[in-house]
């Protein structure tokens, strides 16, 4: 099939993007390219009940990719340590990663961990590159954390029960296959929270302070094509066009956060999961945040708010975002989501990672507790 880019093409990337209904077959000759031998992770169930493992198997075998299959459970450092492993005893020269965000994110801590030993203690940290990370061939098959073009994994570190990030140049893969055919069967609640955490890629990307002109405008194109397609399919449109349109402003999403990176709501949605209460999914958590987080912009820096009102075409940034999440069936306080007052201080205790990007001046404890206590009551 011939590969398309039914926008334009996506902005320069350390991961060669592959985009295009059918790219999965072209699996095989895309990993030959990186390795010979591929461990494949994907999640329990899904790729196997829909096909998709099956069509990766065949592609790999067919181009001469000696193939291991691992099925991975939960983005822990216990799991993403026993697919380091596998990699090792099955000679794995390649990983190649089909599933949602946290099946991408396992697979790419999975090839750093390869290369520097247990993964628990890298989580919260930015590994220097190293010549043994294994190669990772990213295909998604949600569409909107953007974990197949980022320089990031999401994974809990079960020994601190610390939830964070592991960052750094090698948690890019070397090539993305985003075939959104592989999002046509996905529920549209799904579909619709991954889409939202795209959204506020783009949001986050115009406020942060590492965005520049180029992310400005990549995130405005990105919420130029992302609001109206969720409402779309919200609903009840699930045809190929929505799809293709998800998935593409997904990957757009994506080299925002490889390049502007993202702001305090990412953060503080992380901290919200532990191994005994998960919580709900990033994009729910986030929805559950956004209009708080929005609200404190637009009263303590204007200029970040102005940006957001101008790409999303409204005065007011806040109530254009509560009622988009309204319309797509995801607007929810914090409290009626089951949290309260006293979940605030464990939040607050468990934020890391970088908050000197959000735009606030004063990005500490004192204004997270006040976002998370707003969160409570709009």
């Amino acid at each position: 099939m011939n590969e398309r880019n039914f926008l334009h093409p996506f902005p320069p990337t350390l991961t060669r993007i592959k985009f295009g209904r059918g790219v999965l077959d072209d699996l095989g000759k895309h990993t030959r390219e990186v390795g010979g031998a591929a461990l494949l992770v994907c999640g329990h169930g899904s790729a196997r009940s829909t096909g998709v493992l099956a069509r990766a198997v065949k592609s790999l075998e067919a181009a001469g990719v000696r193939t291991t299959v691992f099925e991975a459970a939960a983005p822990d450092s216990d799991t993403v340590d026993r697919v380091a492993d596998q990699a090792r005893a099955a000679g794995a020269e390649v990983i190649v990663g089909i599933g949602g965000g946290s099946v991408l994110d396992t697979a790419k801590a999975a090839a750093v961990a390869f290369a520097h030993g247990p993964s628990g203690p890298l989580v919260g940290t930015v590994p220097p590159p190293h010549p043994d990370t294994l190669p990772v061939v990213a295909v998604p098959t949600t569409a909107g954390s953007g974990s197949e073009v980022t320089k990031g994994a999401i994974i809990t570190d079960t020994g601190r029960a610390l939830k964070s990030g592991i960052r750094g140049i090698d948690l890019f893969p070397k090539i993305a296959l985003v075939d959104p055919s592989l999002t046509d069967t996905q529920p549209a609640g799904v579909a619709l929270a991954s889409g939202f955490d795209a959204i506020t890629h783009a949001i986050e990307a115009l406020a942060a302070r590492n965005g520049r002109p180029l992310t400005d405008e990549i995130a405005r194109q990105a919420l130029g094509i992302l609001p109206d397609t969720l409402r779309r399919l919200a609903a009840g449109d699930t045809g190929s066009e929505v799809r293709d349109r998800m998935a593409y402003g997904a990957v757009l999403g994506g080299t925002l956060v490889a390049s502007a990176s993202t702001c305090l709501p990412h953060r503080m949605q992380q901290a919200m999961g532990t191994p005994d209460r998960p919580g709900p999914s990033h994009g729910q958590g986030l929805a559950l945040l956004y209009p708080a987080w929005l609200e404190s912009l637009d009263k303590v820096v204007p200029q970040a708010a102005t940006r957001i009102a101008d790409a999303l075409h409204t005065d007011n940034p806040r109530e254009a975002i509560a009622r988009l999440l309204a319309d797509i069936g995801l607007r929810r306080s914090l409290r009626s989501a089951g949290y309260g007052p006293d979940d605030i201080p464990g939040f607050v205790s468990r934020i890391t990672g970088n908050t000197s990007n959000d735009p606030h001046p004063t990005p500490d404890n004192d204004l997270i507790t006040s976002i998370y206590e707003r969160a409570l009551q709009i």
